[in-house]
């Protein structure tokens, strides 16, 4: 038995000759680092993940025989600097994709309210909003405007939730652009098209500004290392933002539903397949 200096500590013959190939420990390092230890059970620190040894009480440390440096630690990744990622962030950014891929969905449901509408509904000639009206007359009813209207304020919620979970893919800016794009879909459900024609207006008009400049400043983020998916994403916010332009300026024309549809279908299809392919290389 190795007597410690000071003769106040002993170190078992066992553990001696474990540690003989490096410098000998000290008598703190024989305790566990409990300091280190409570400040890895805070969850708004470092998280907590099922490698719950990442702080090692000391006396199960071992040196390397080349550089006497204490190893037997989990090492902390490096991605995130000296801190430990939260546990629960890959599991949010799931649900972020999830909200994103289920949104061409919508597309569902305008097929649904518009087969219940009475008058004649053509999709390349009448606008979206029509399908929200509330009111009916023996010209035109929407009677399940109500579904169209809450489509809108759901899939509204789904964008700006999605991107709000997937901030640190996106970046700050496509962030606050899908956000915008989000909100403004959730007002259009909430002031349906003949109940305030200006109201409407002003509710709907953001989105189809924010959403083909968020993919156009997407597809501008991932060029370096994802071309592929950077050009789909470039091209699909040219062609909308051409068809928003095209839909704003021409007004009542017997294609304005096809402009429209134009300006904002696409995009669905596109975030959905940017989660996707996000979703694979991080699986991956």
């Amino acid at each position: 038995m190795e007597v410690r200096p000071g003769g106040s500590h002993r170190v078992p013959r066992r553990l001696a000759a474990r540690t003989a190939r490096g410098p000998a420990l000290s008598v703190a390092s024989l305790r566990p680092d409990r300091r280190a230890a409570s400040r890895s059970w805070r969850p708004w620190s470092i998280g907590w993940t099922k490698a719950s040894t990442i702080i090692t009480p000391r006396r199960n440390l071992r040196h390397s025989a080349a550089s006497g440096a204490p190893t037997g630690t989990a090492p902390l990744p490096t991605a995130y600097g000296d801190r430990v990622p939260r546990a629960t962030r890959p599991h949010l950014e799931r649900w972020g994709a999830l909200a994103l891929l289920v949104r061409p969905t919508y597309v569902a449901t305008e097929v649904v309210v518009a087969a219940a509408t009475t008058g004649g509904y053509g999709f390349a000639r009448d606008t979206v909003s029509r399908l929200g009206e509330v009111g009916c007359s023996a010209a035109y009813c929407s009677p399940r405007h109500e579904l169209m209207n809450g489509s809108f304020v759901v899939f509204g919620v789904l964008l700006a939730a999605g991107a709000t979970l997937l901030h640190r893919r996106l970046g700050p800016l496509v962030t606050v652009l899908l956000v915008v794009s989000g909100l403004s879909s959730v007002a259009t459900g909430l002031a349906p098209q003949d109940q305030g024609a200006t109201l409407h207006l002003l509710a709907a008009a953001p989105l189809f500004v924010a959403q083909p400049l968020a993919l156009l400043l997407l597809g501008a983020r991932a060029r370096r290392e994802q071309p592929r998916t950077a050009r789909t994403l470039t091209n699909t916010g040219v062609v909308t933002a051409a068809a928003a332009v095209a839909f704003i300026a021409l007004g009542d024309t017997p294609v304005t539903g096809a402009l429209e549809r134009l300006a904002l279908w696409p995009v669905l299809v596109a975030l959905a397949w940017w989660a996707w392919r996000e979703t694979r290389v991080s699986s991956g």
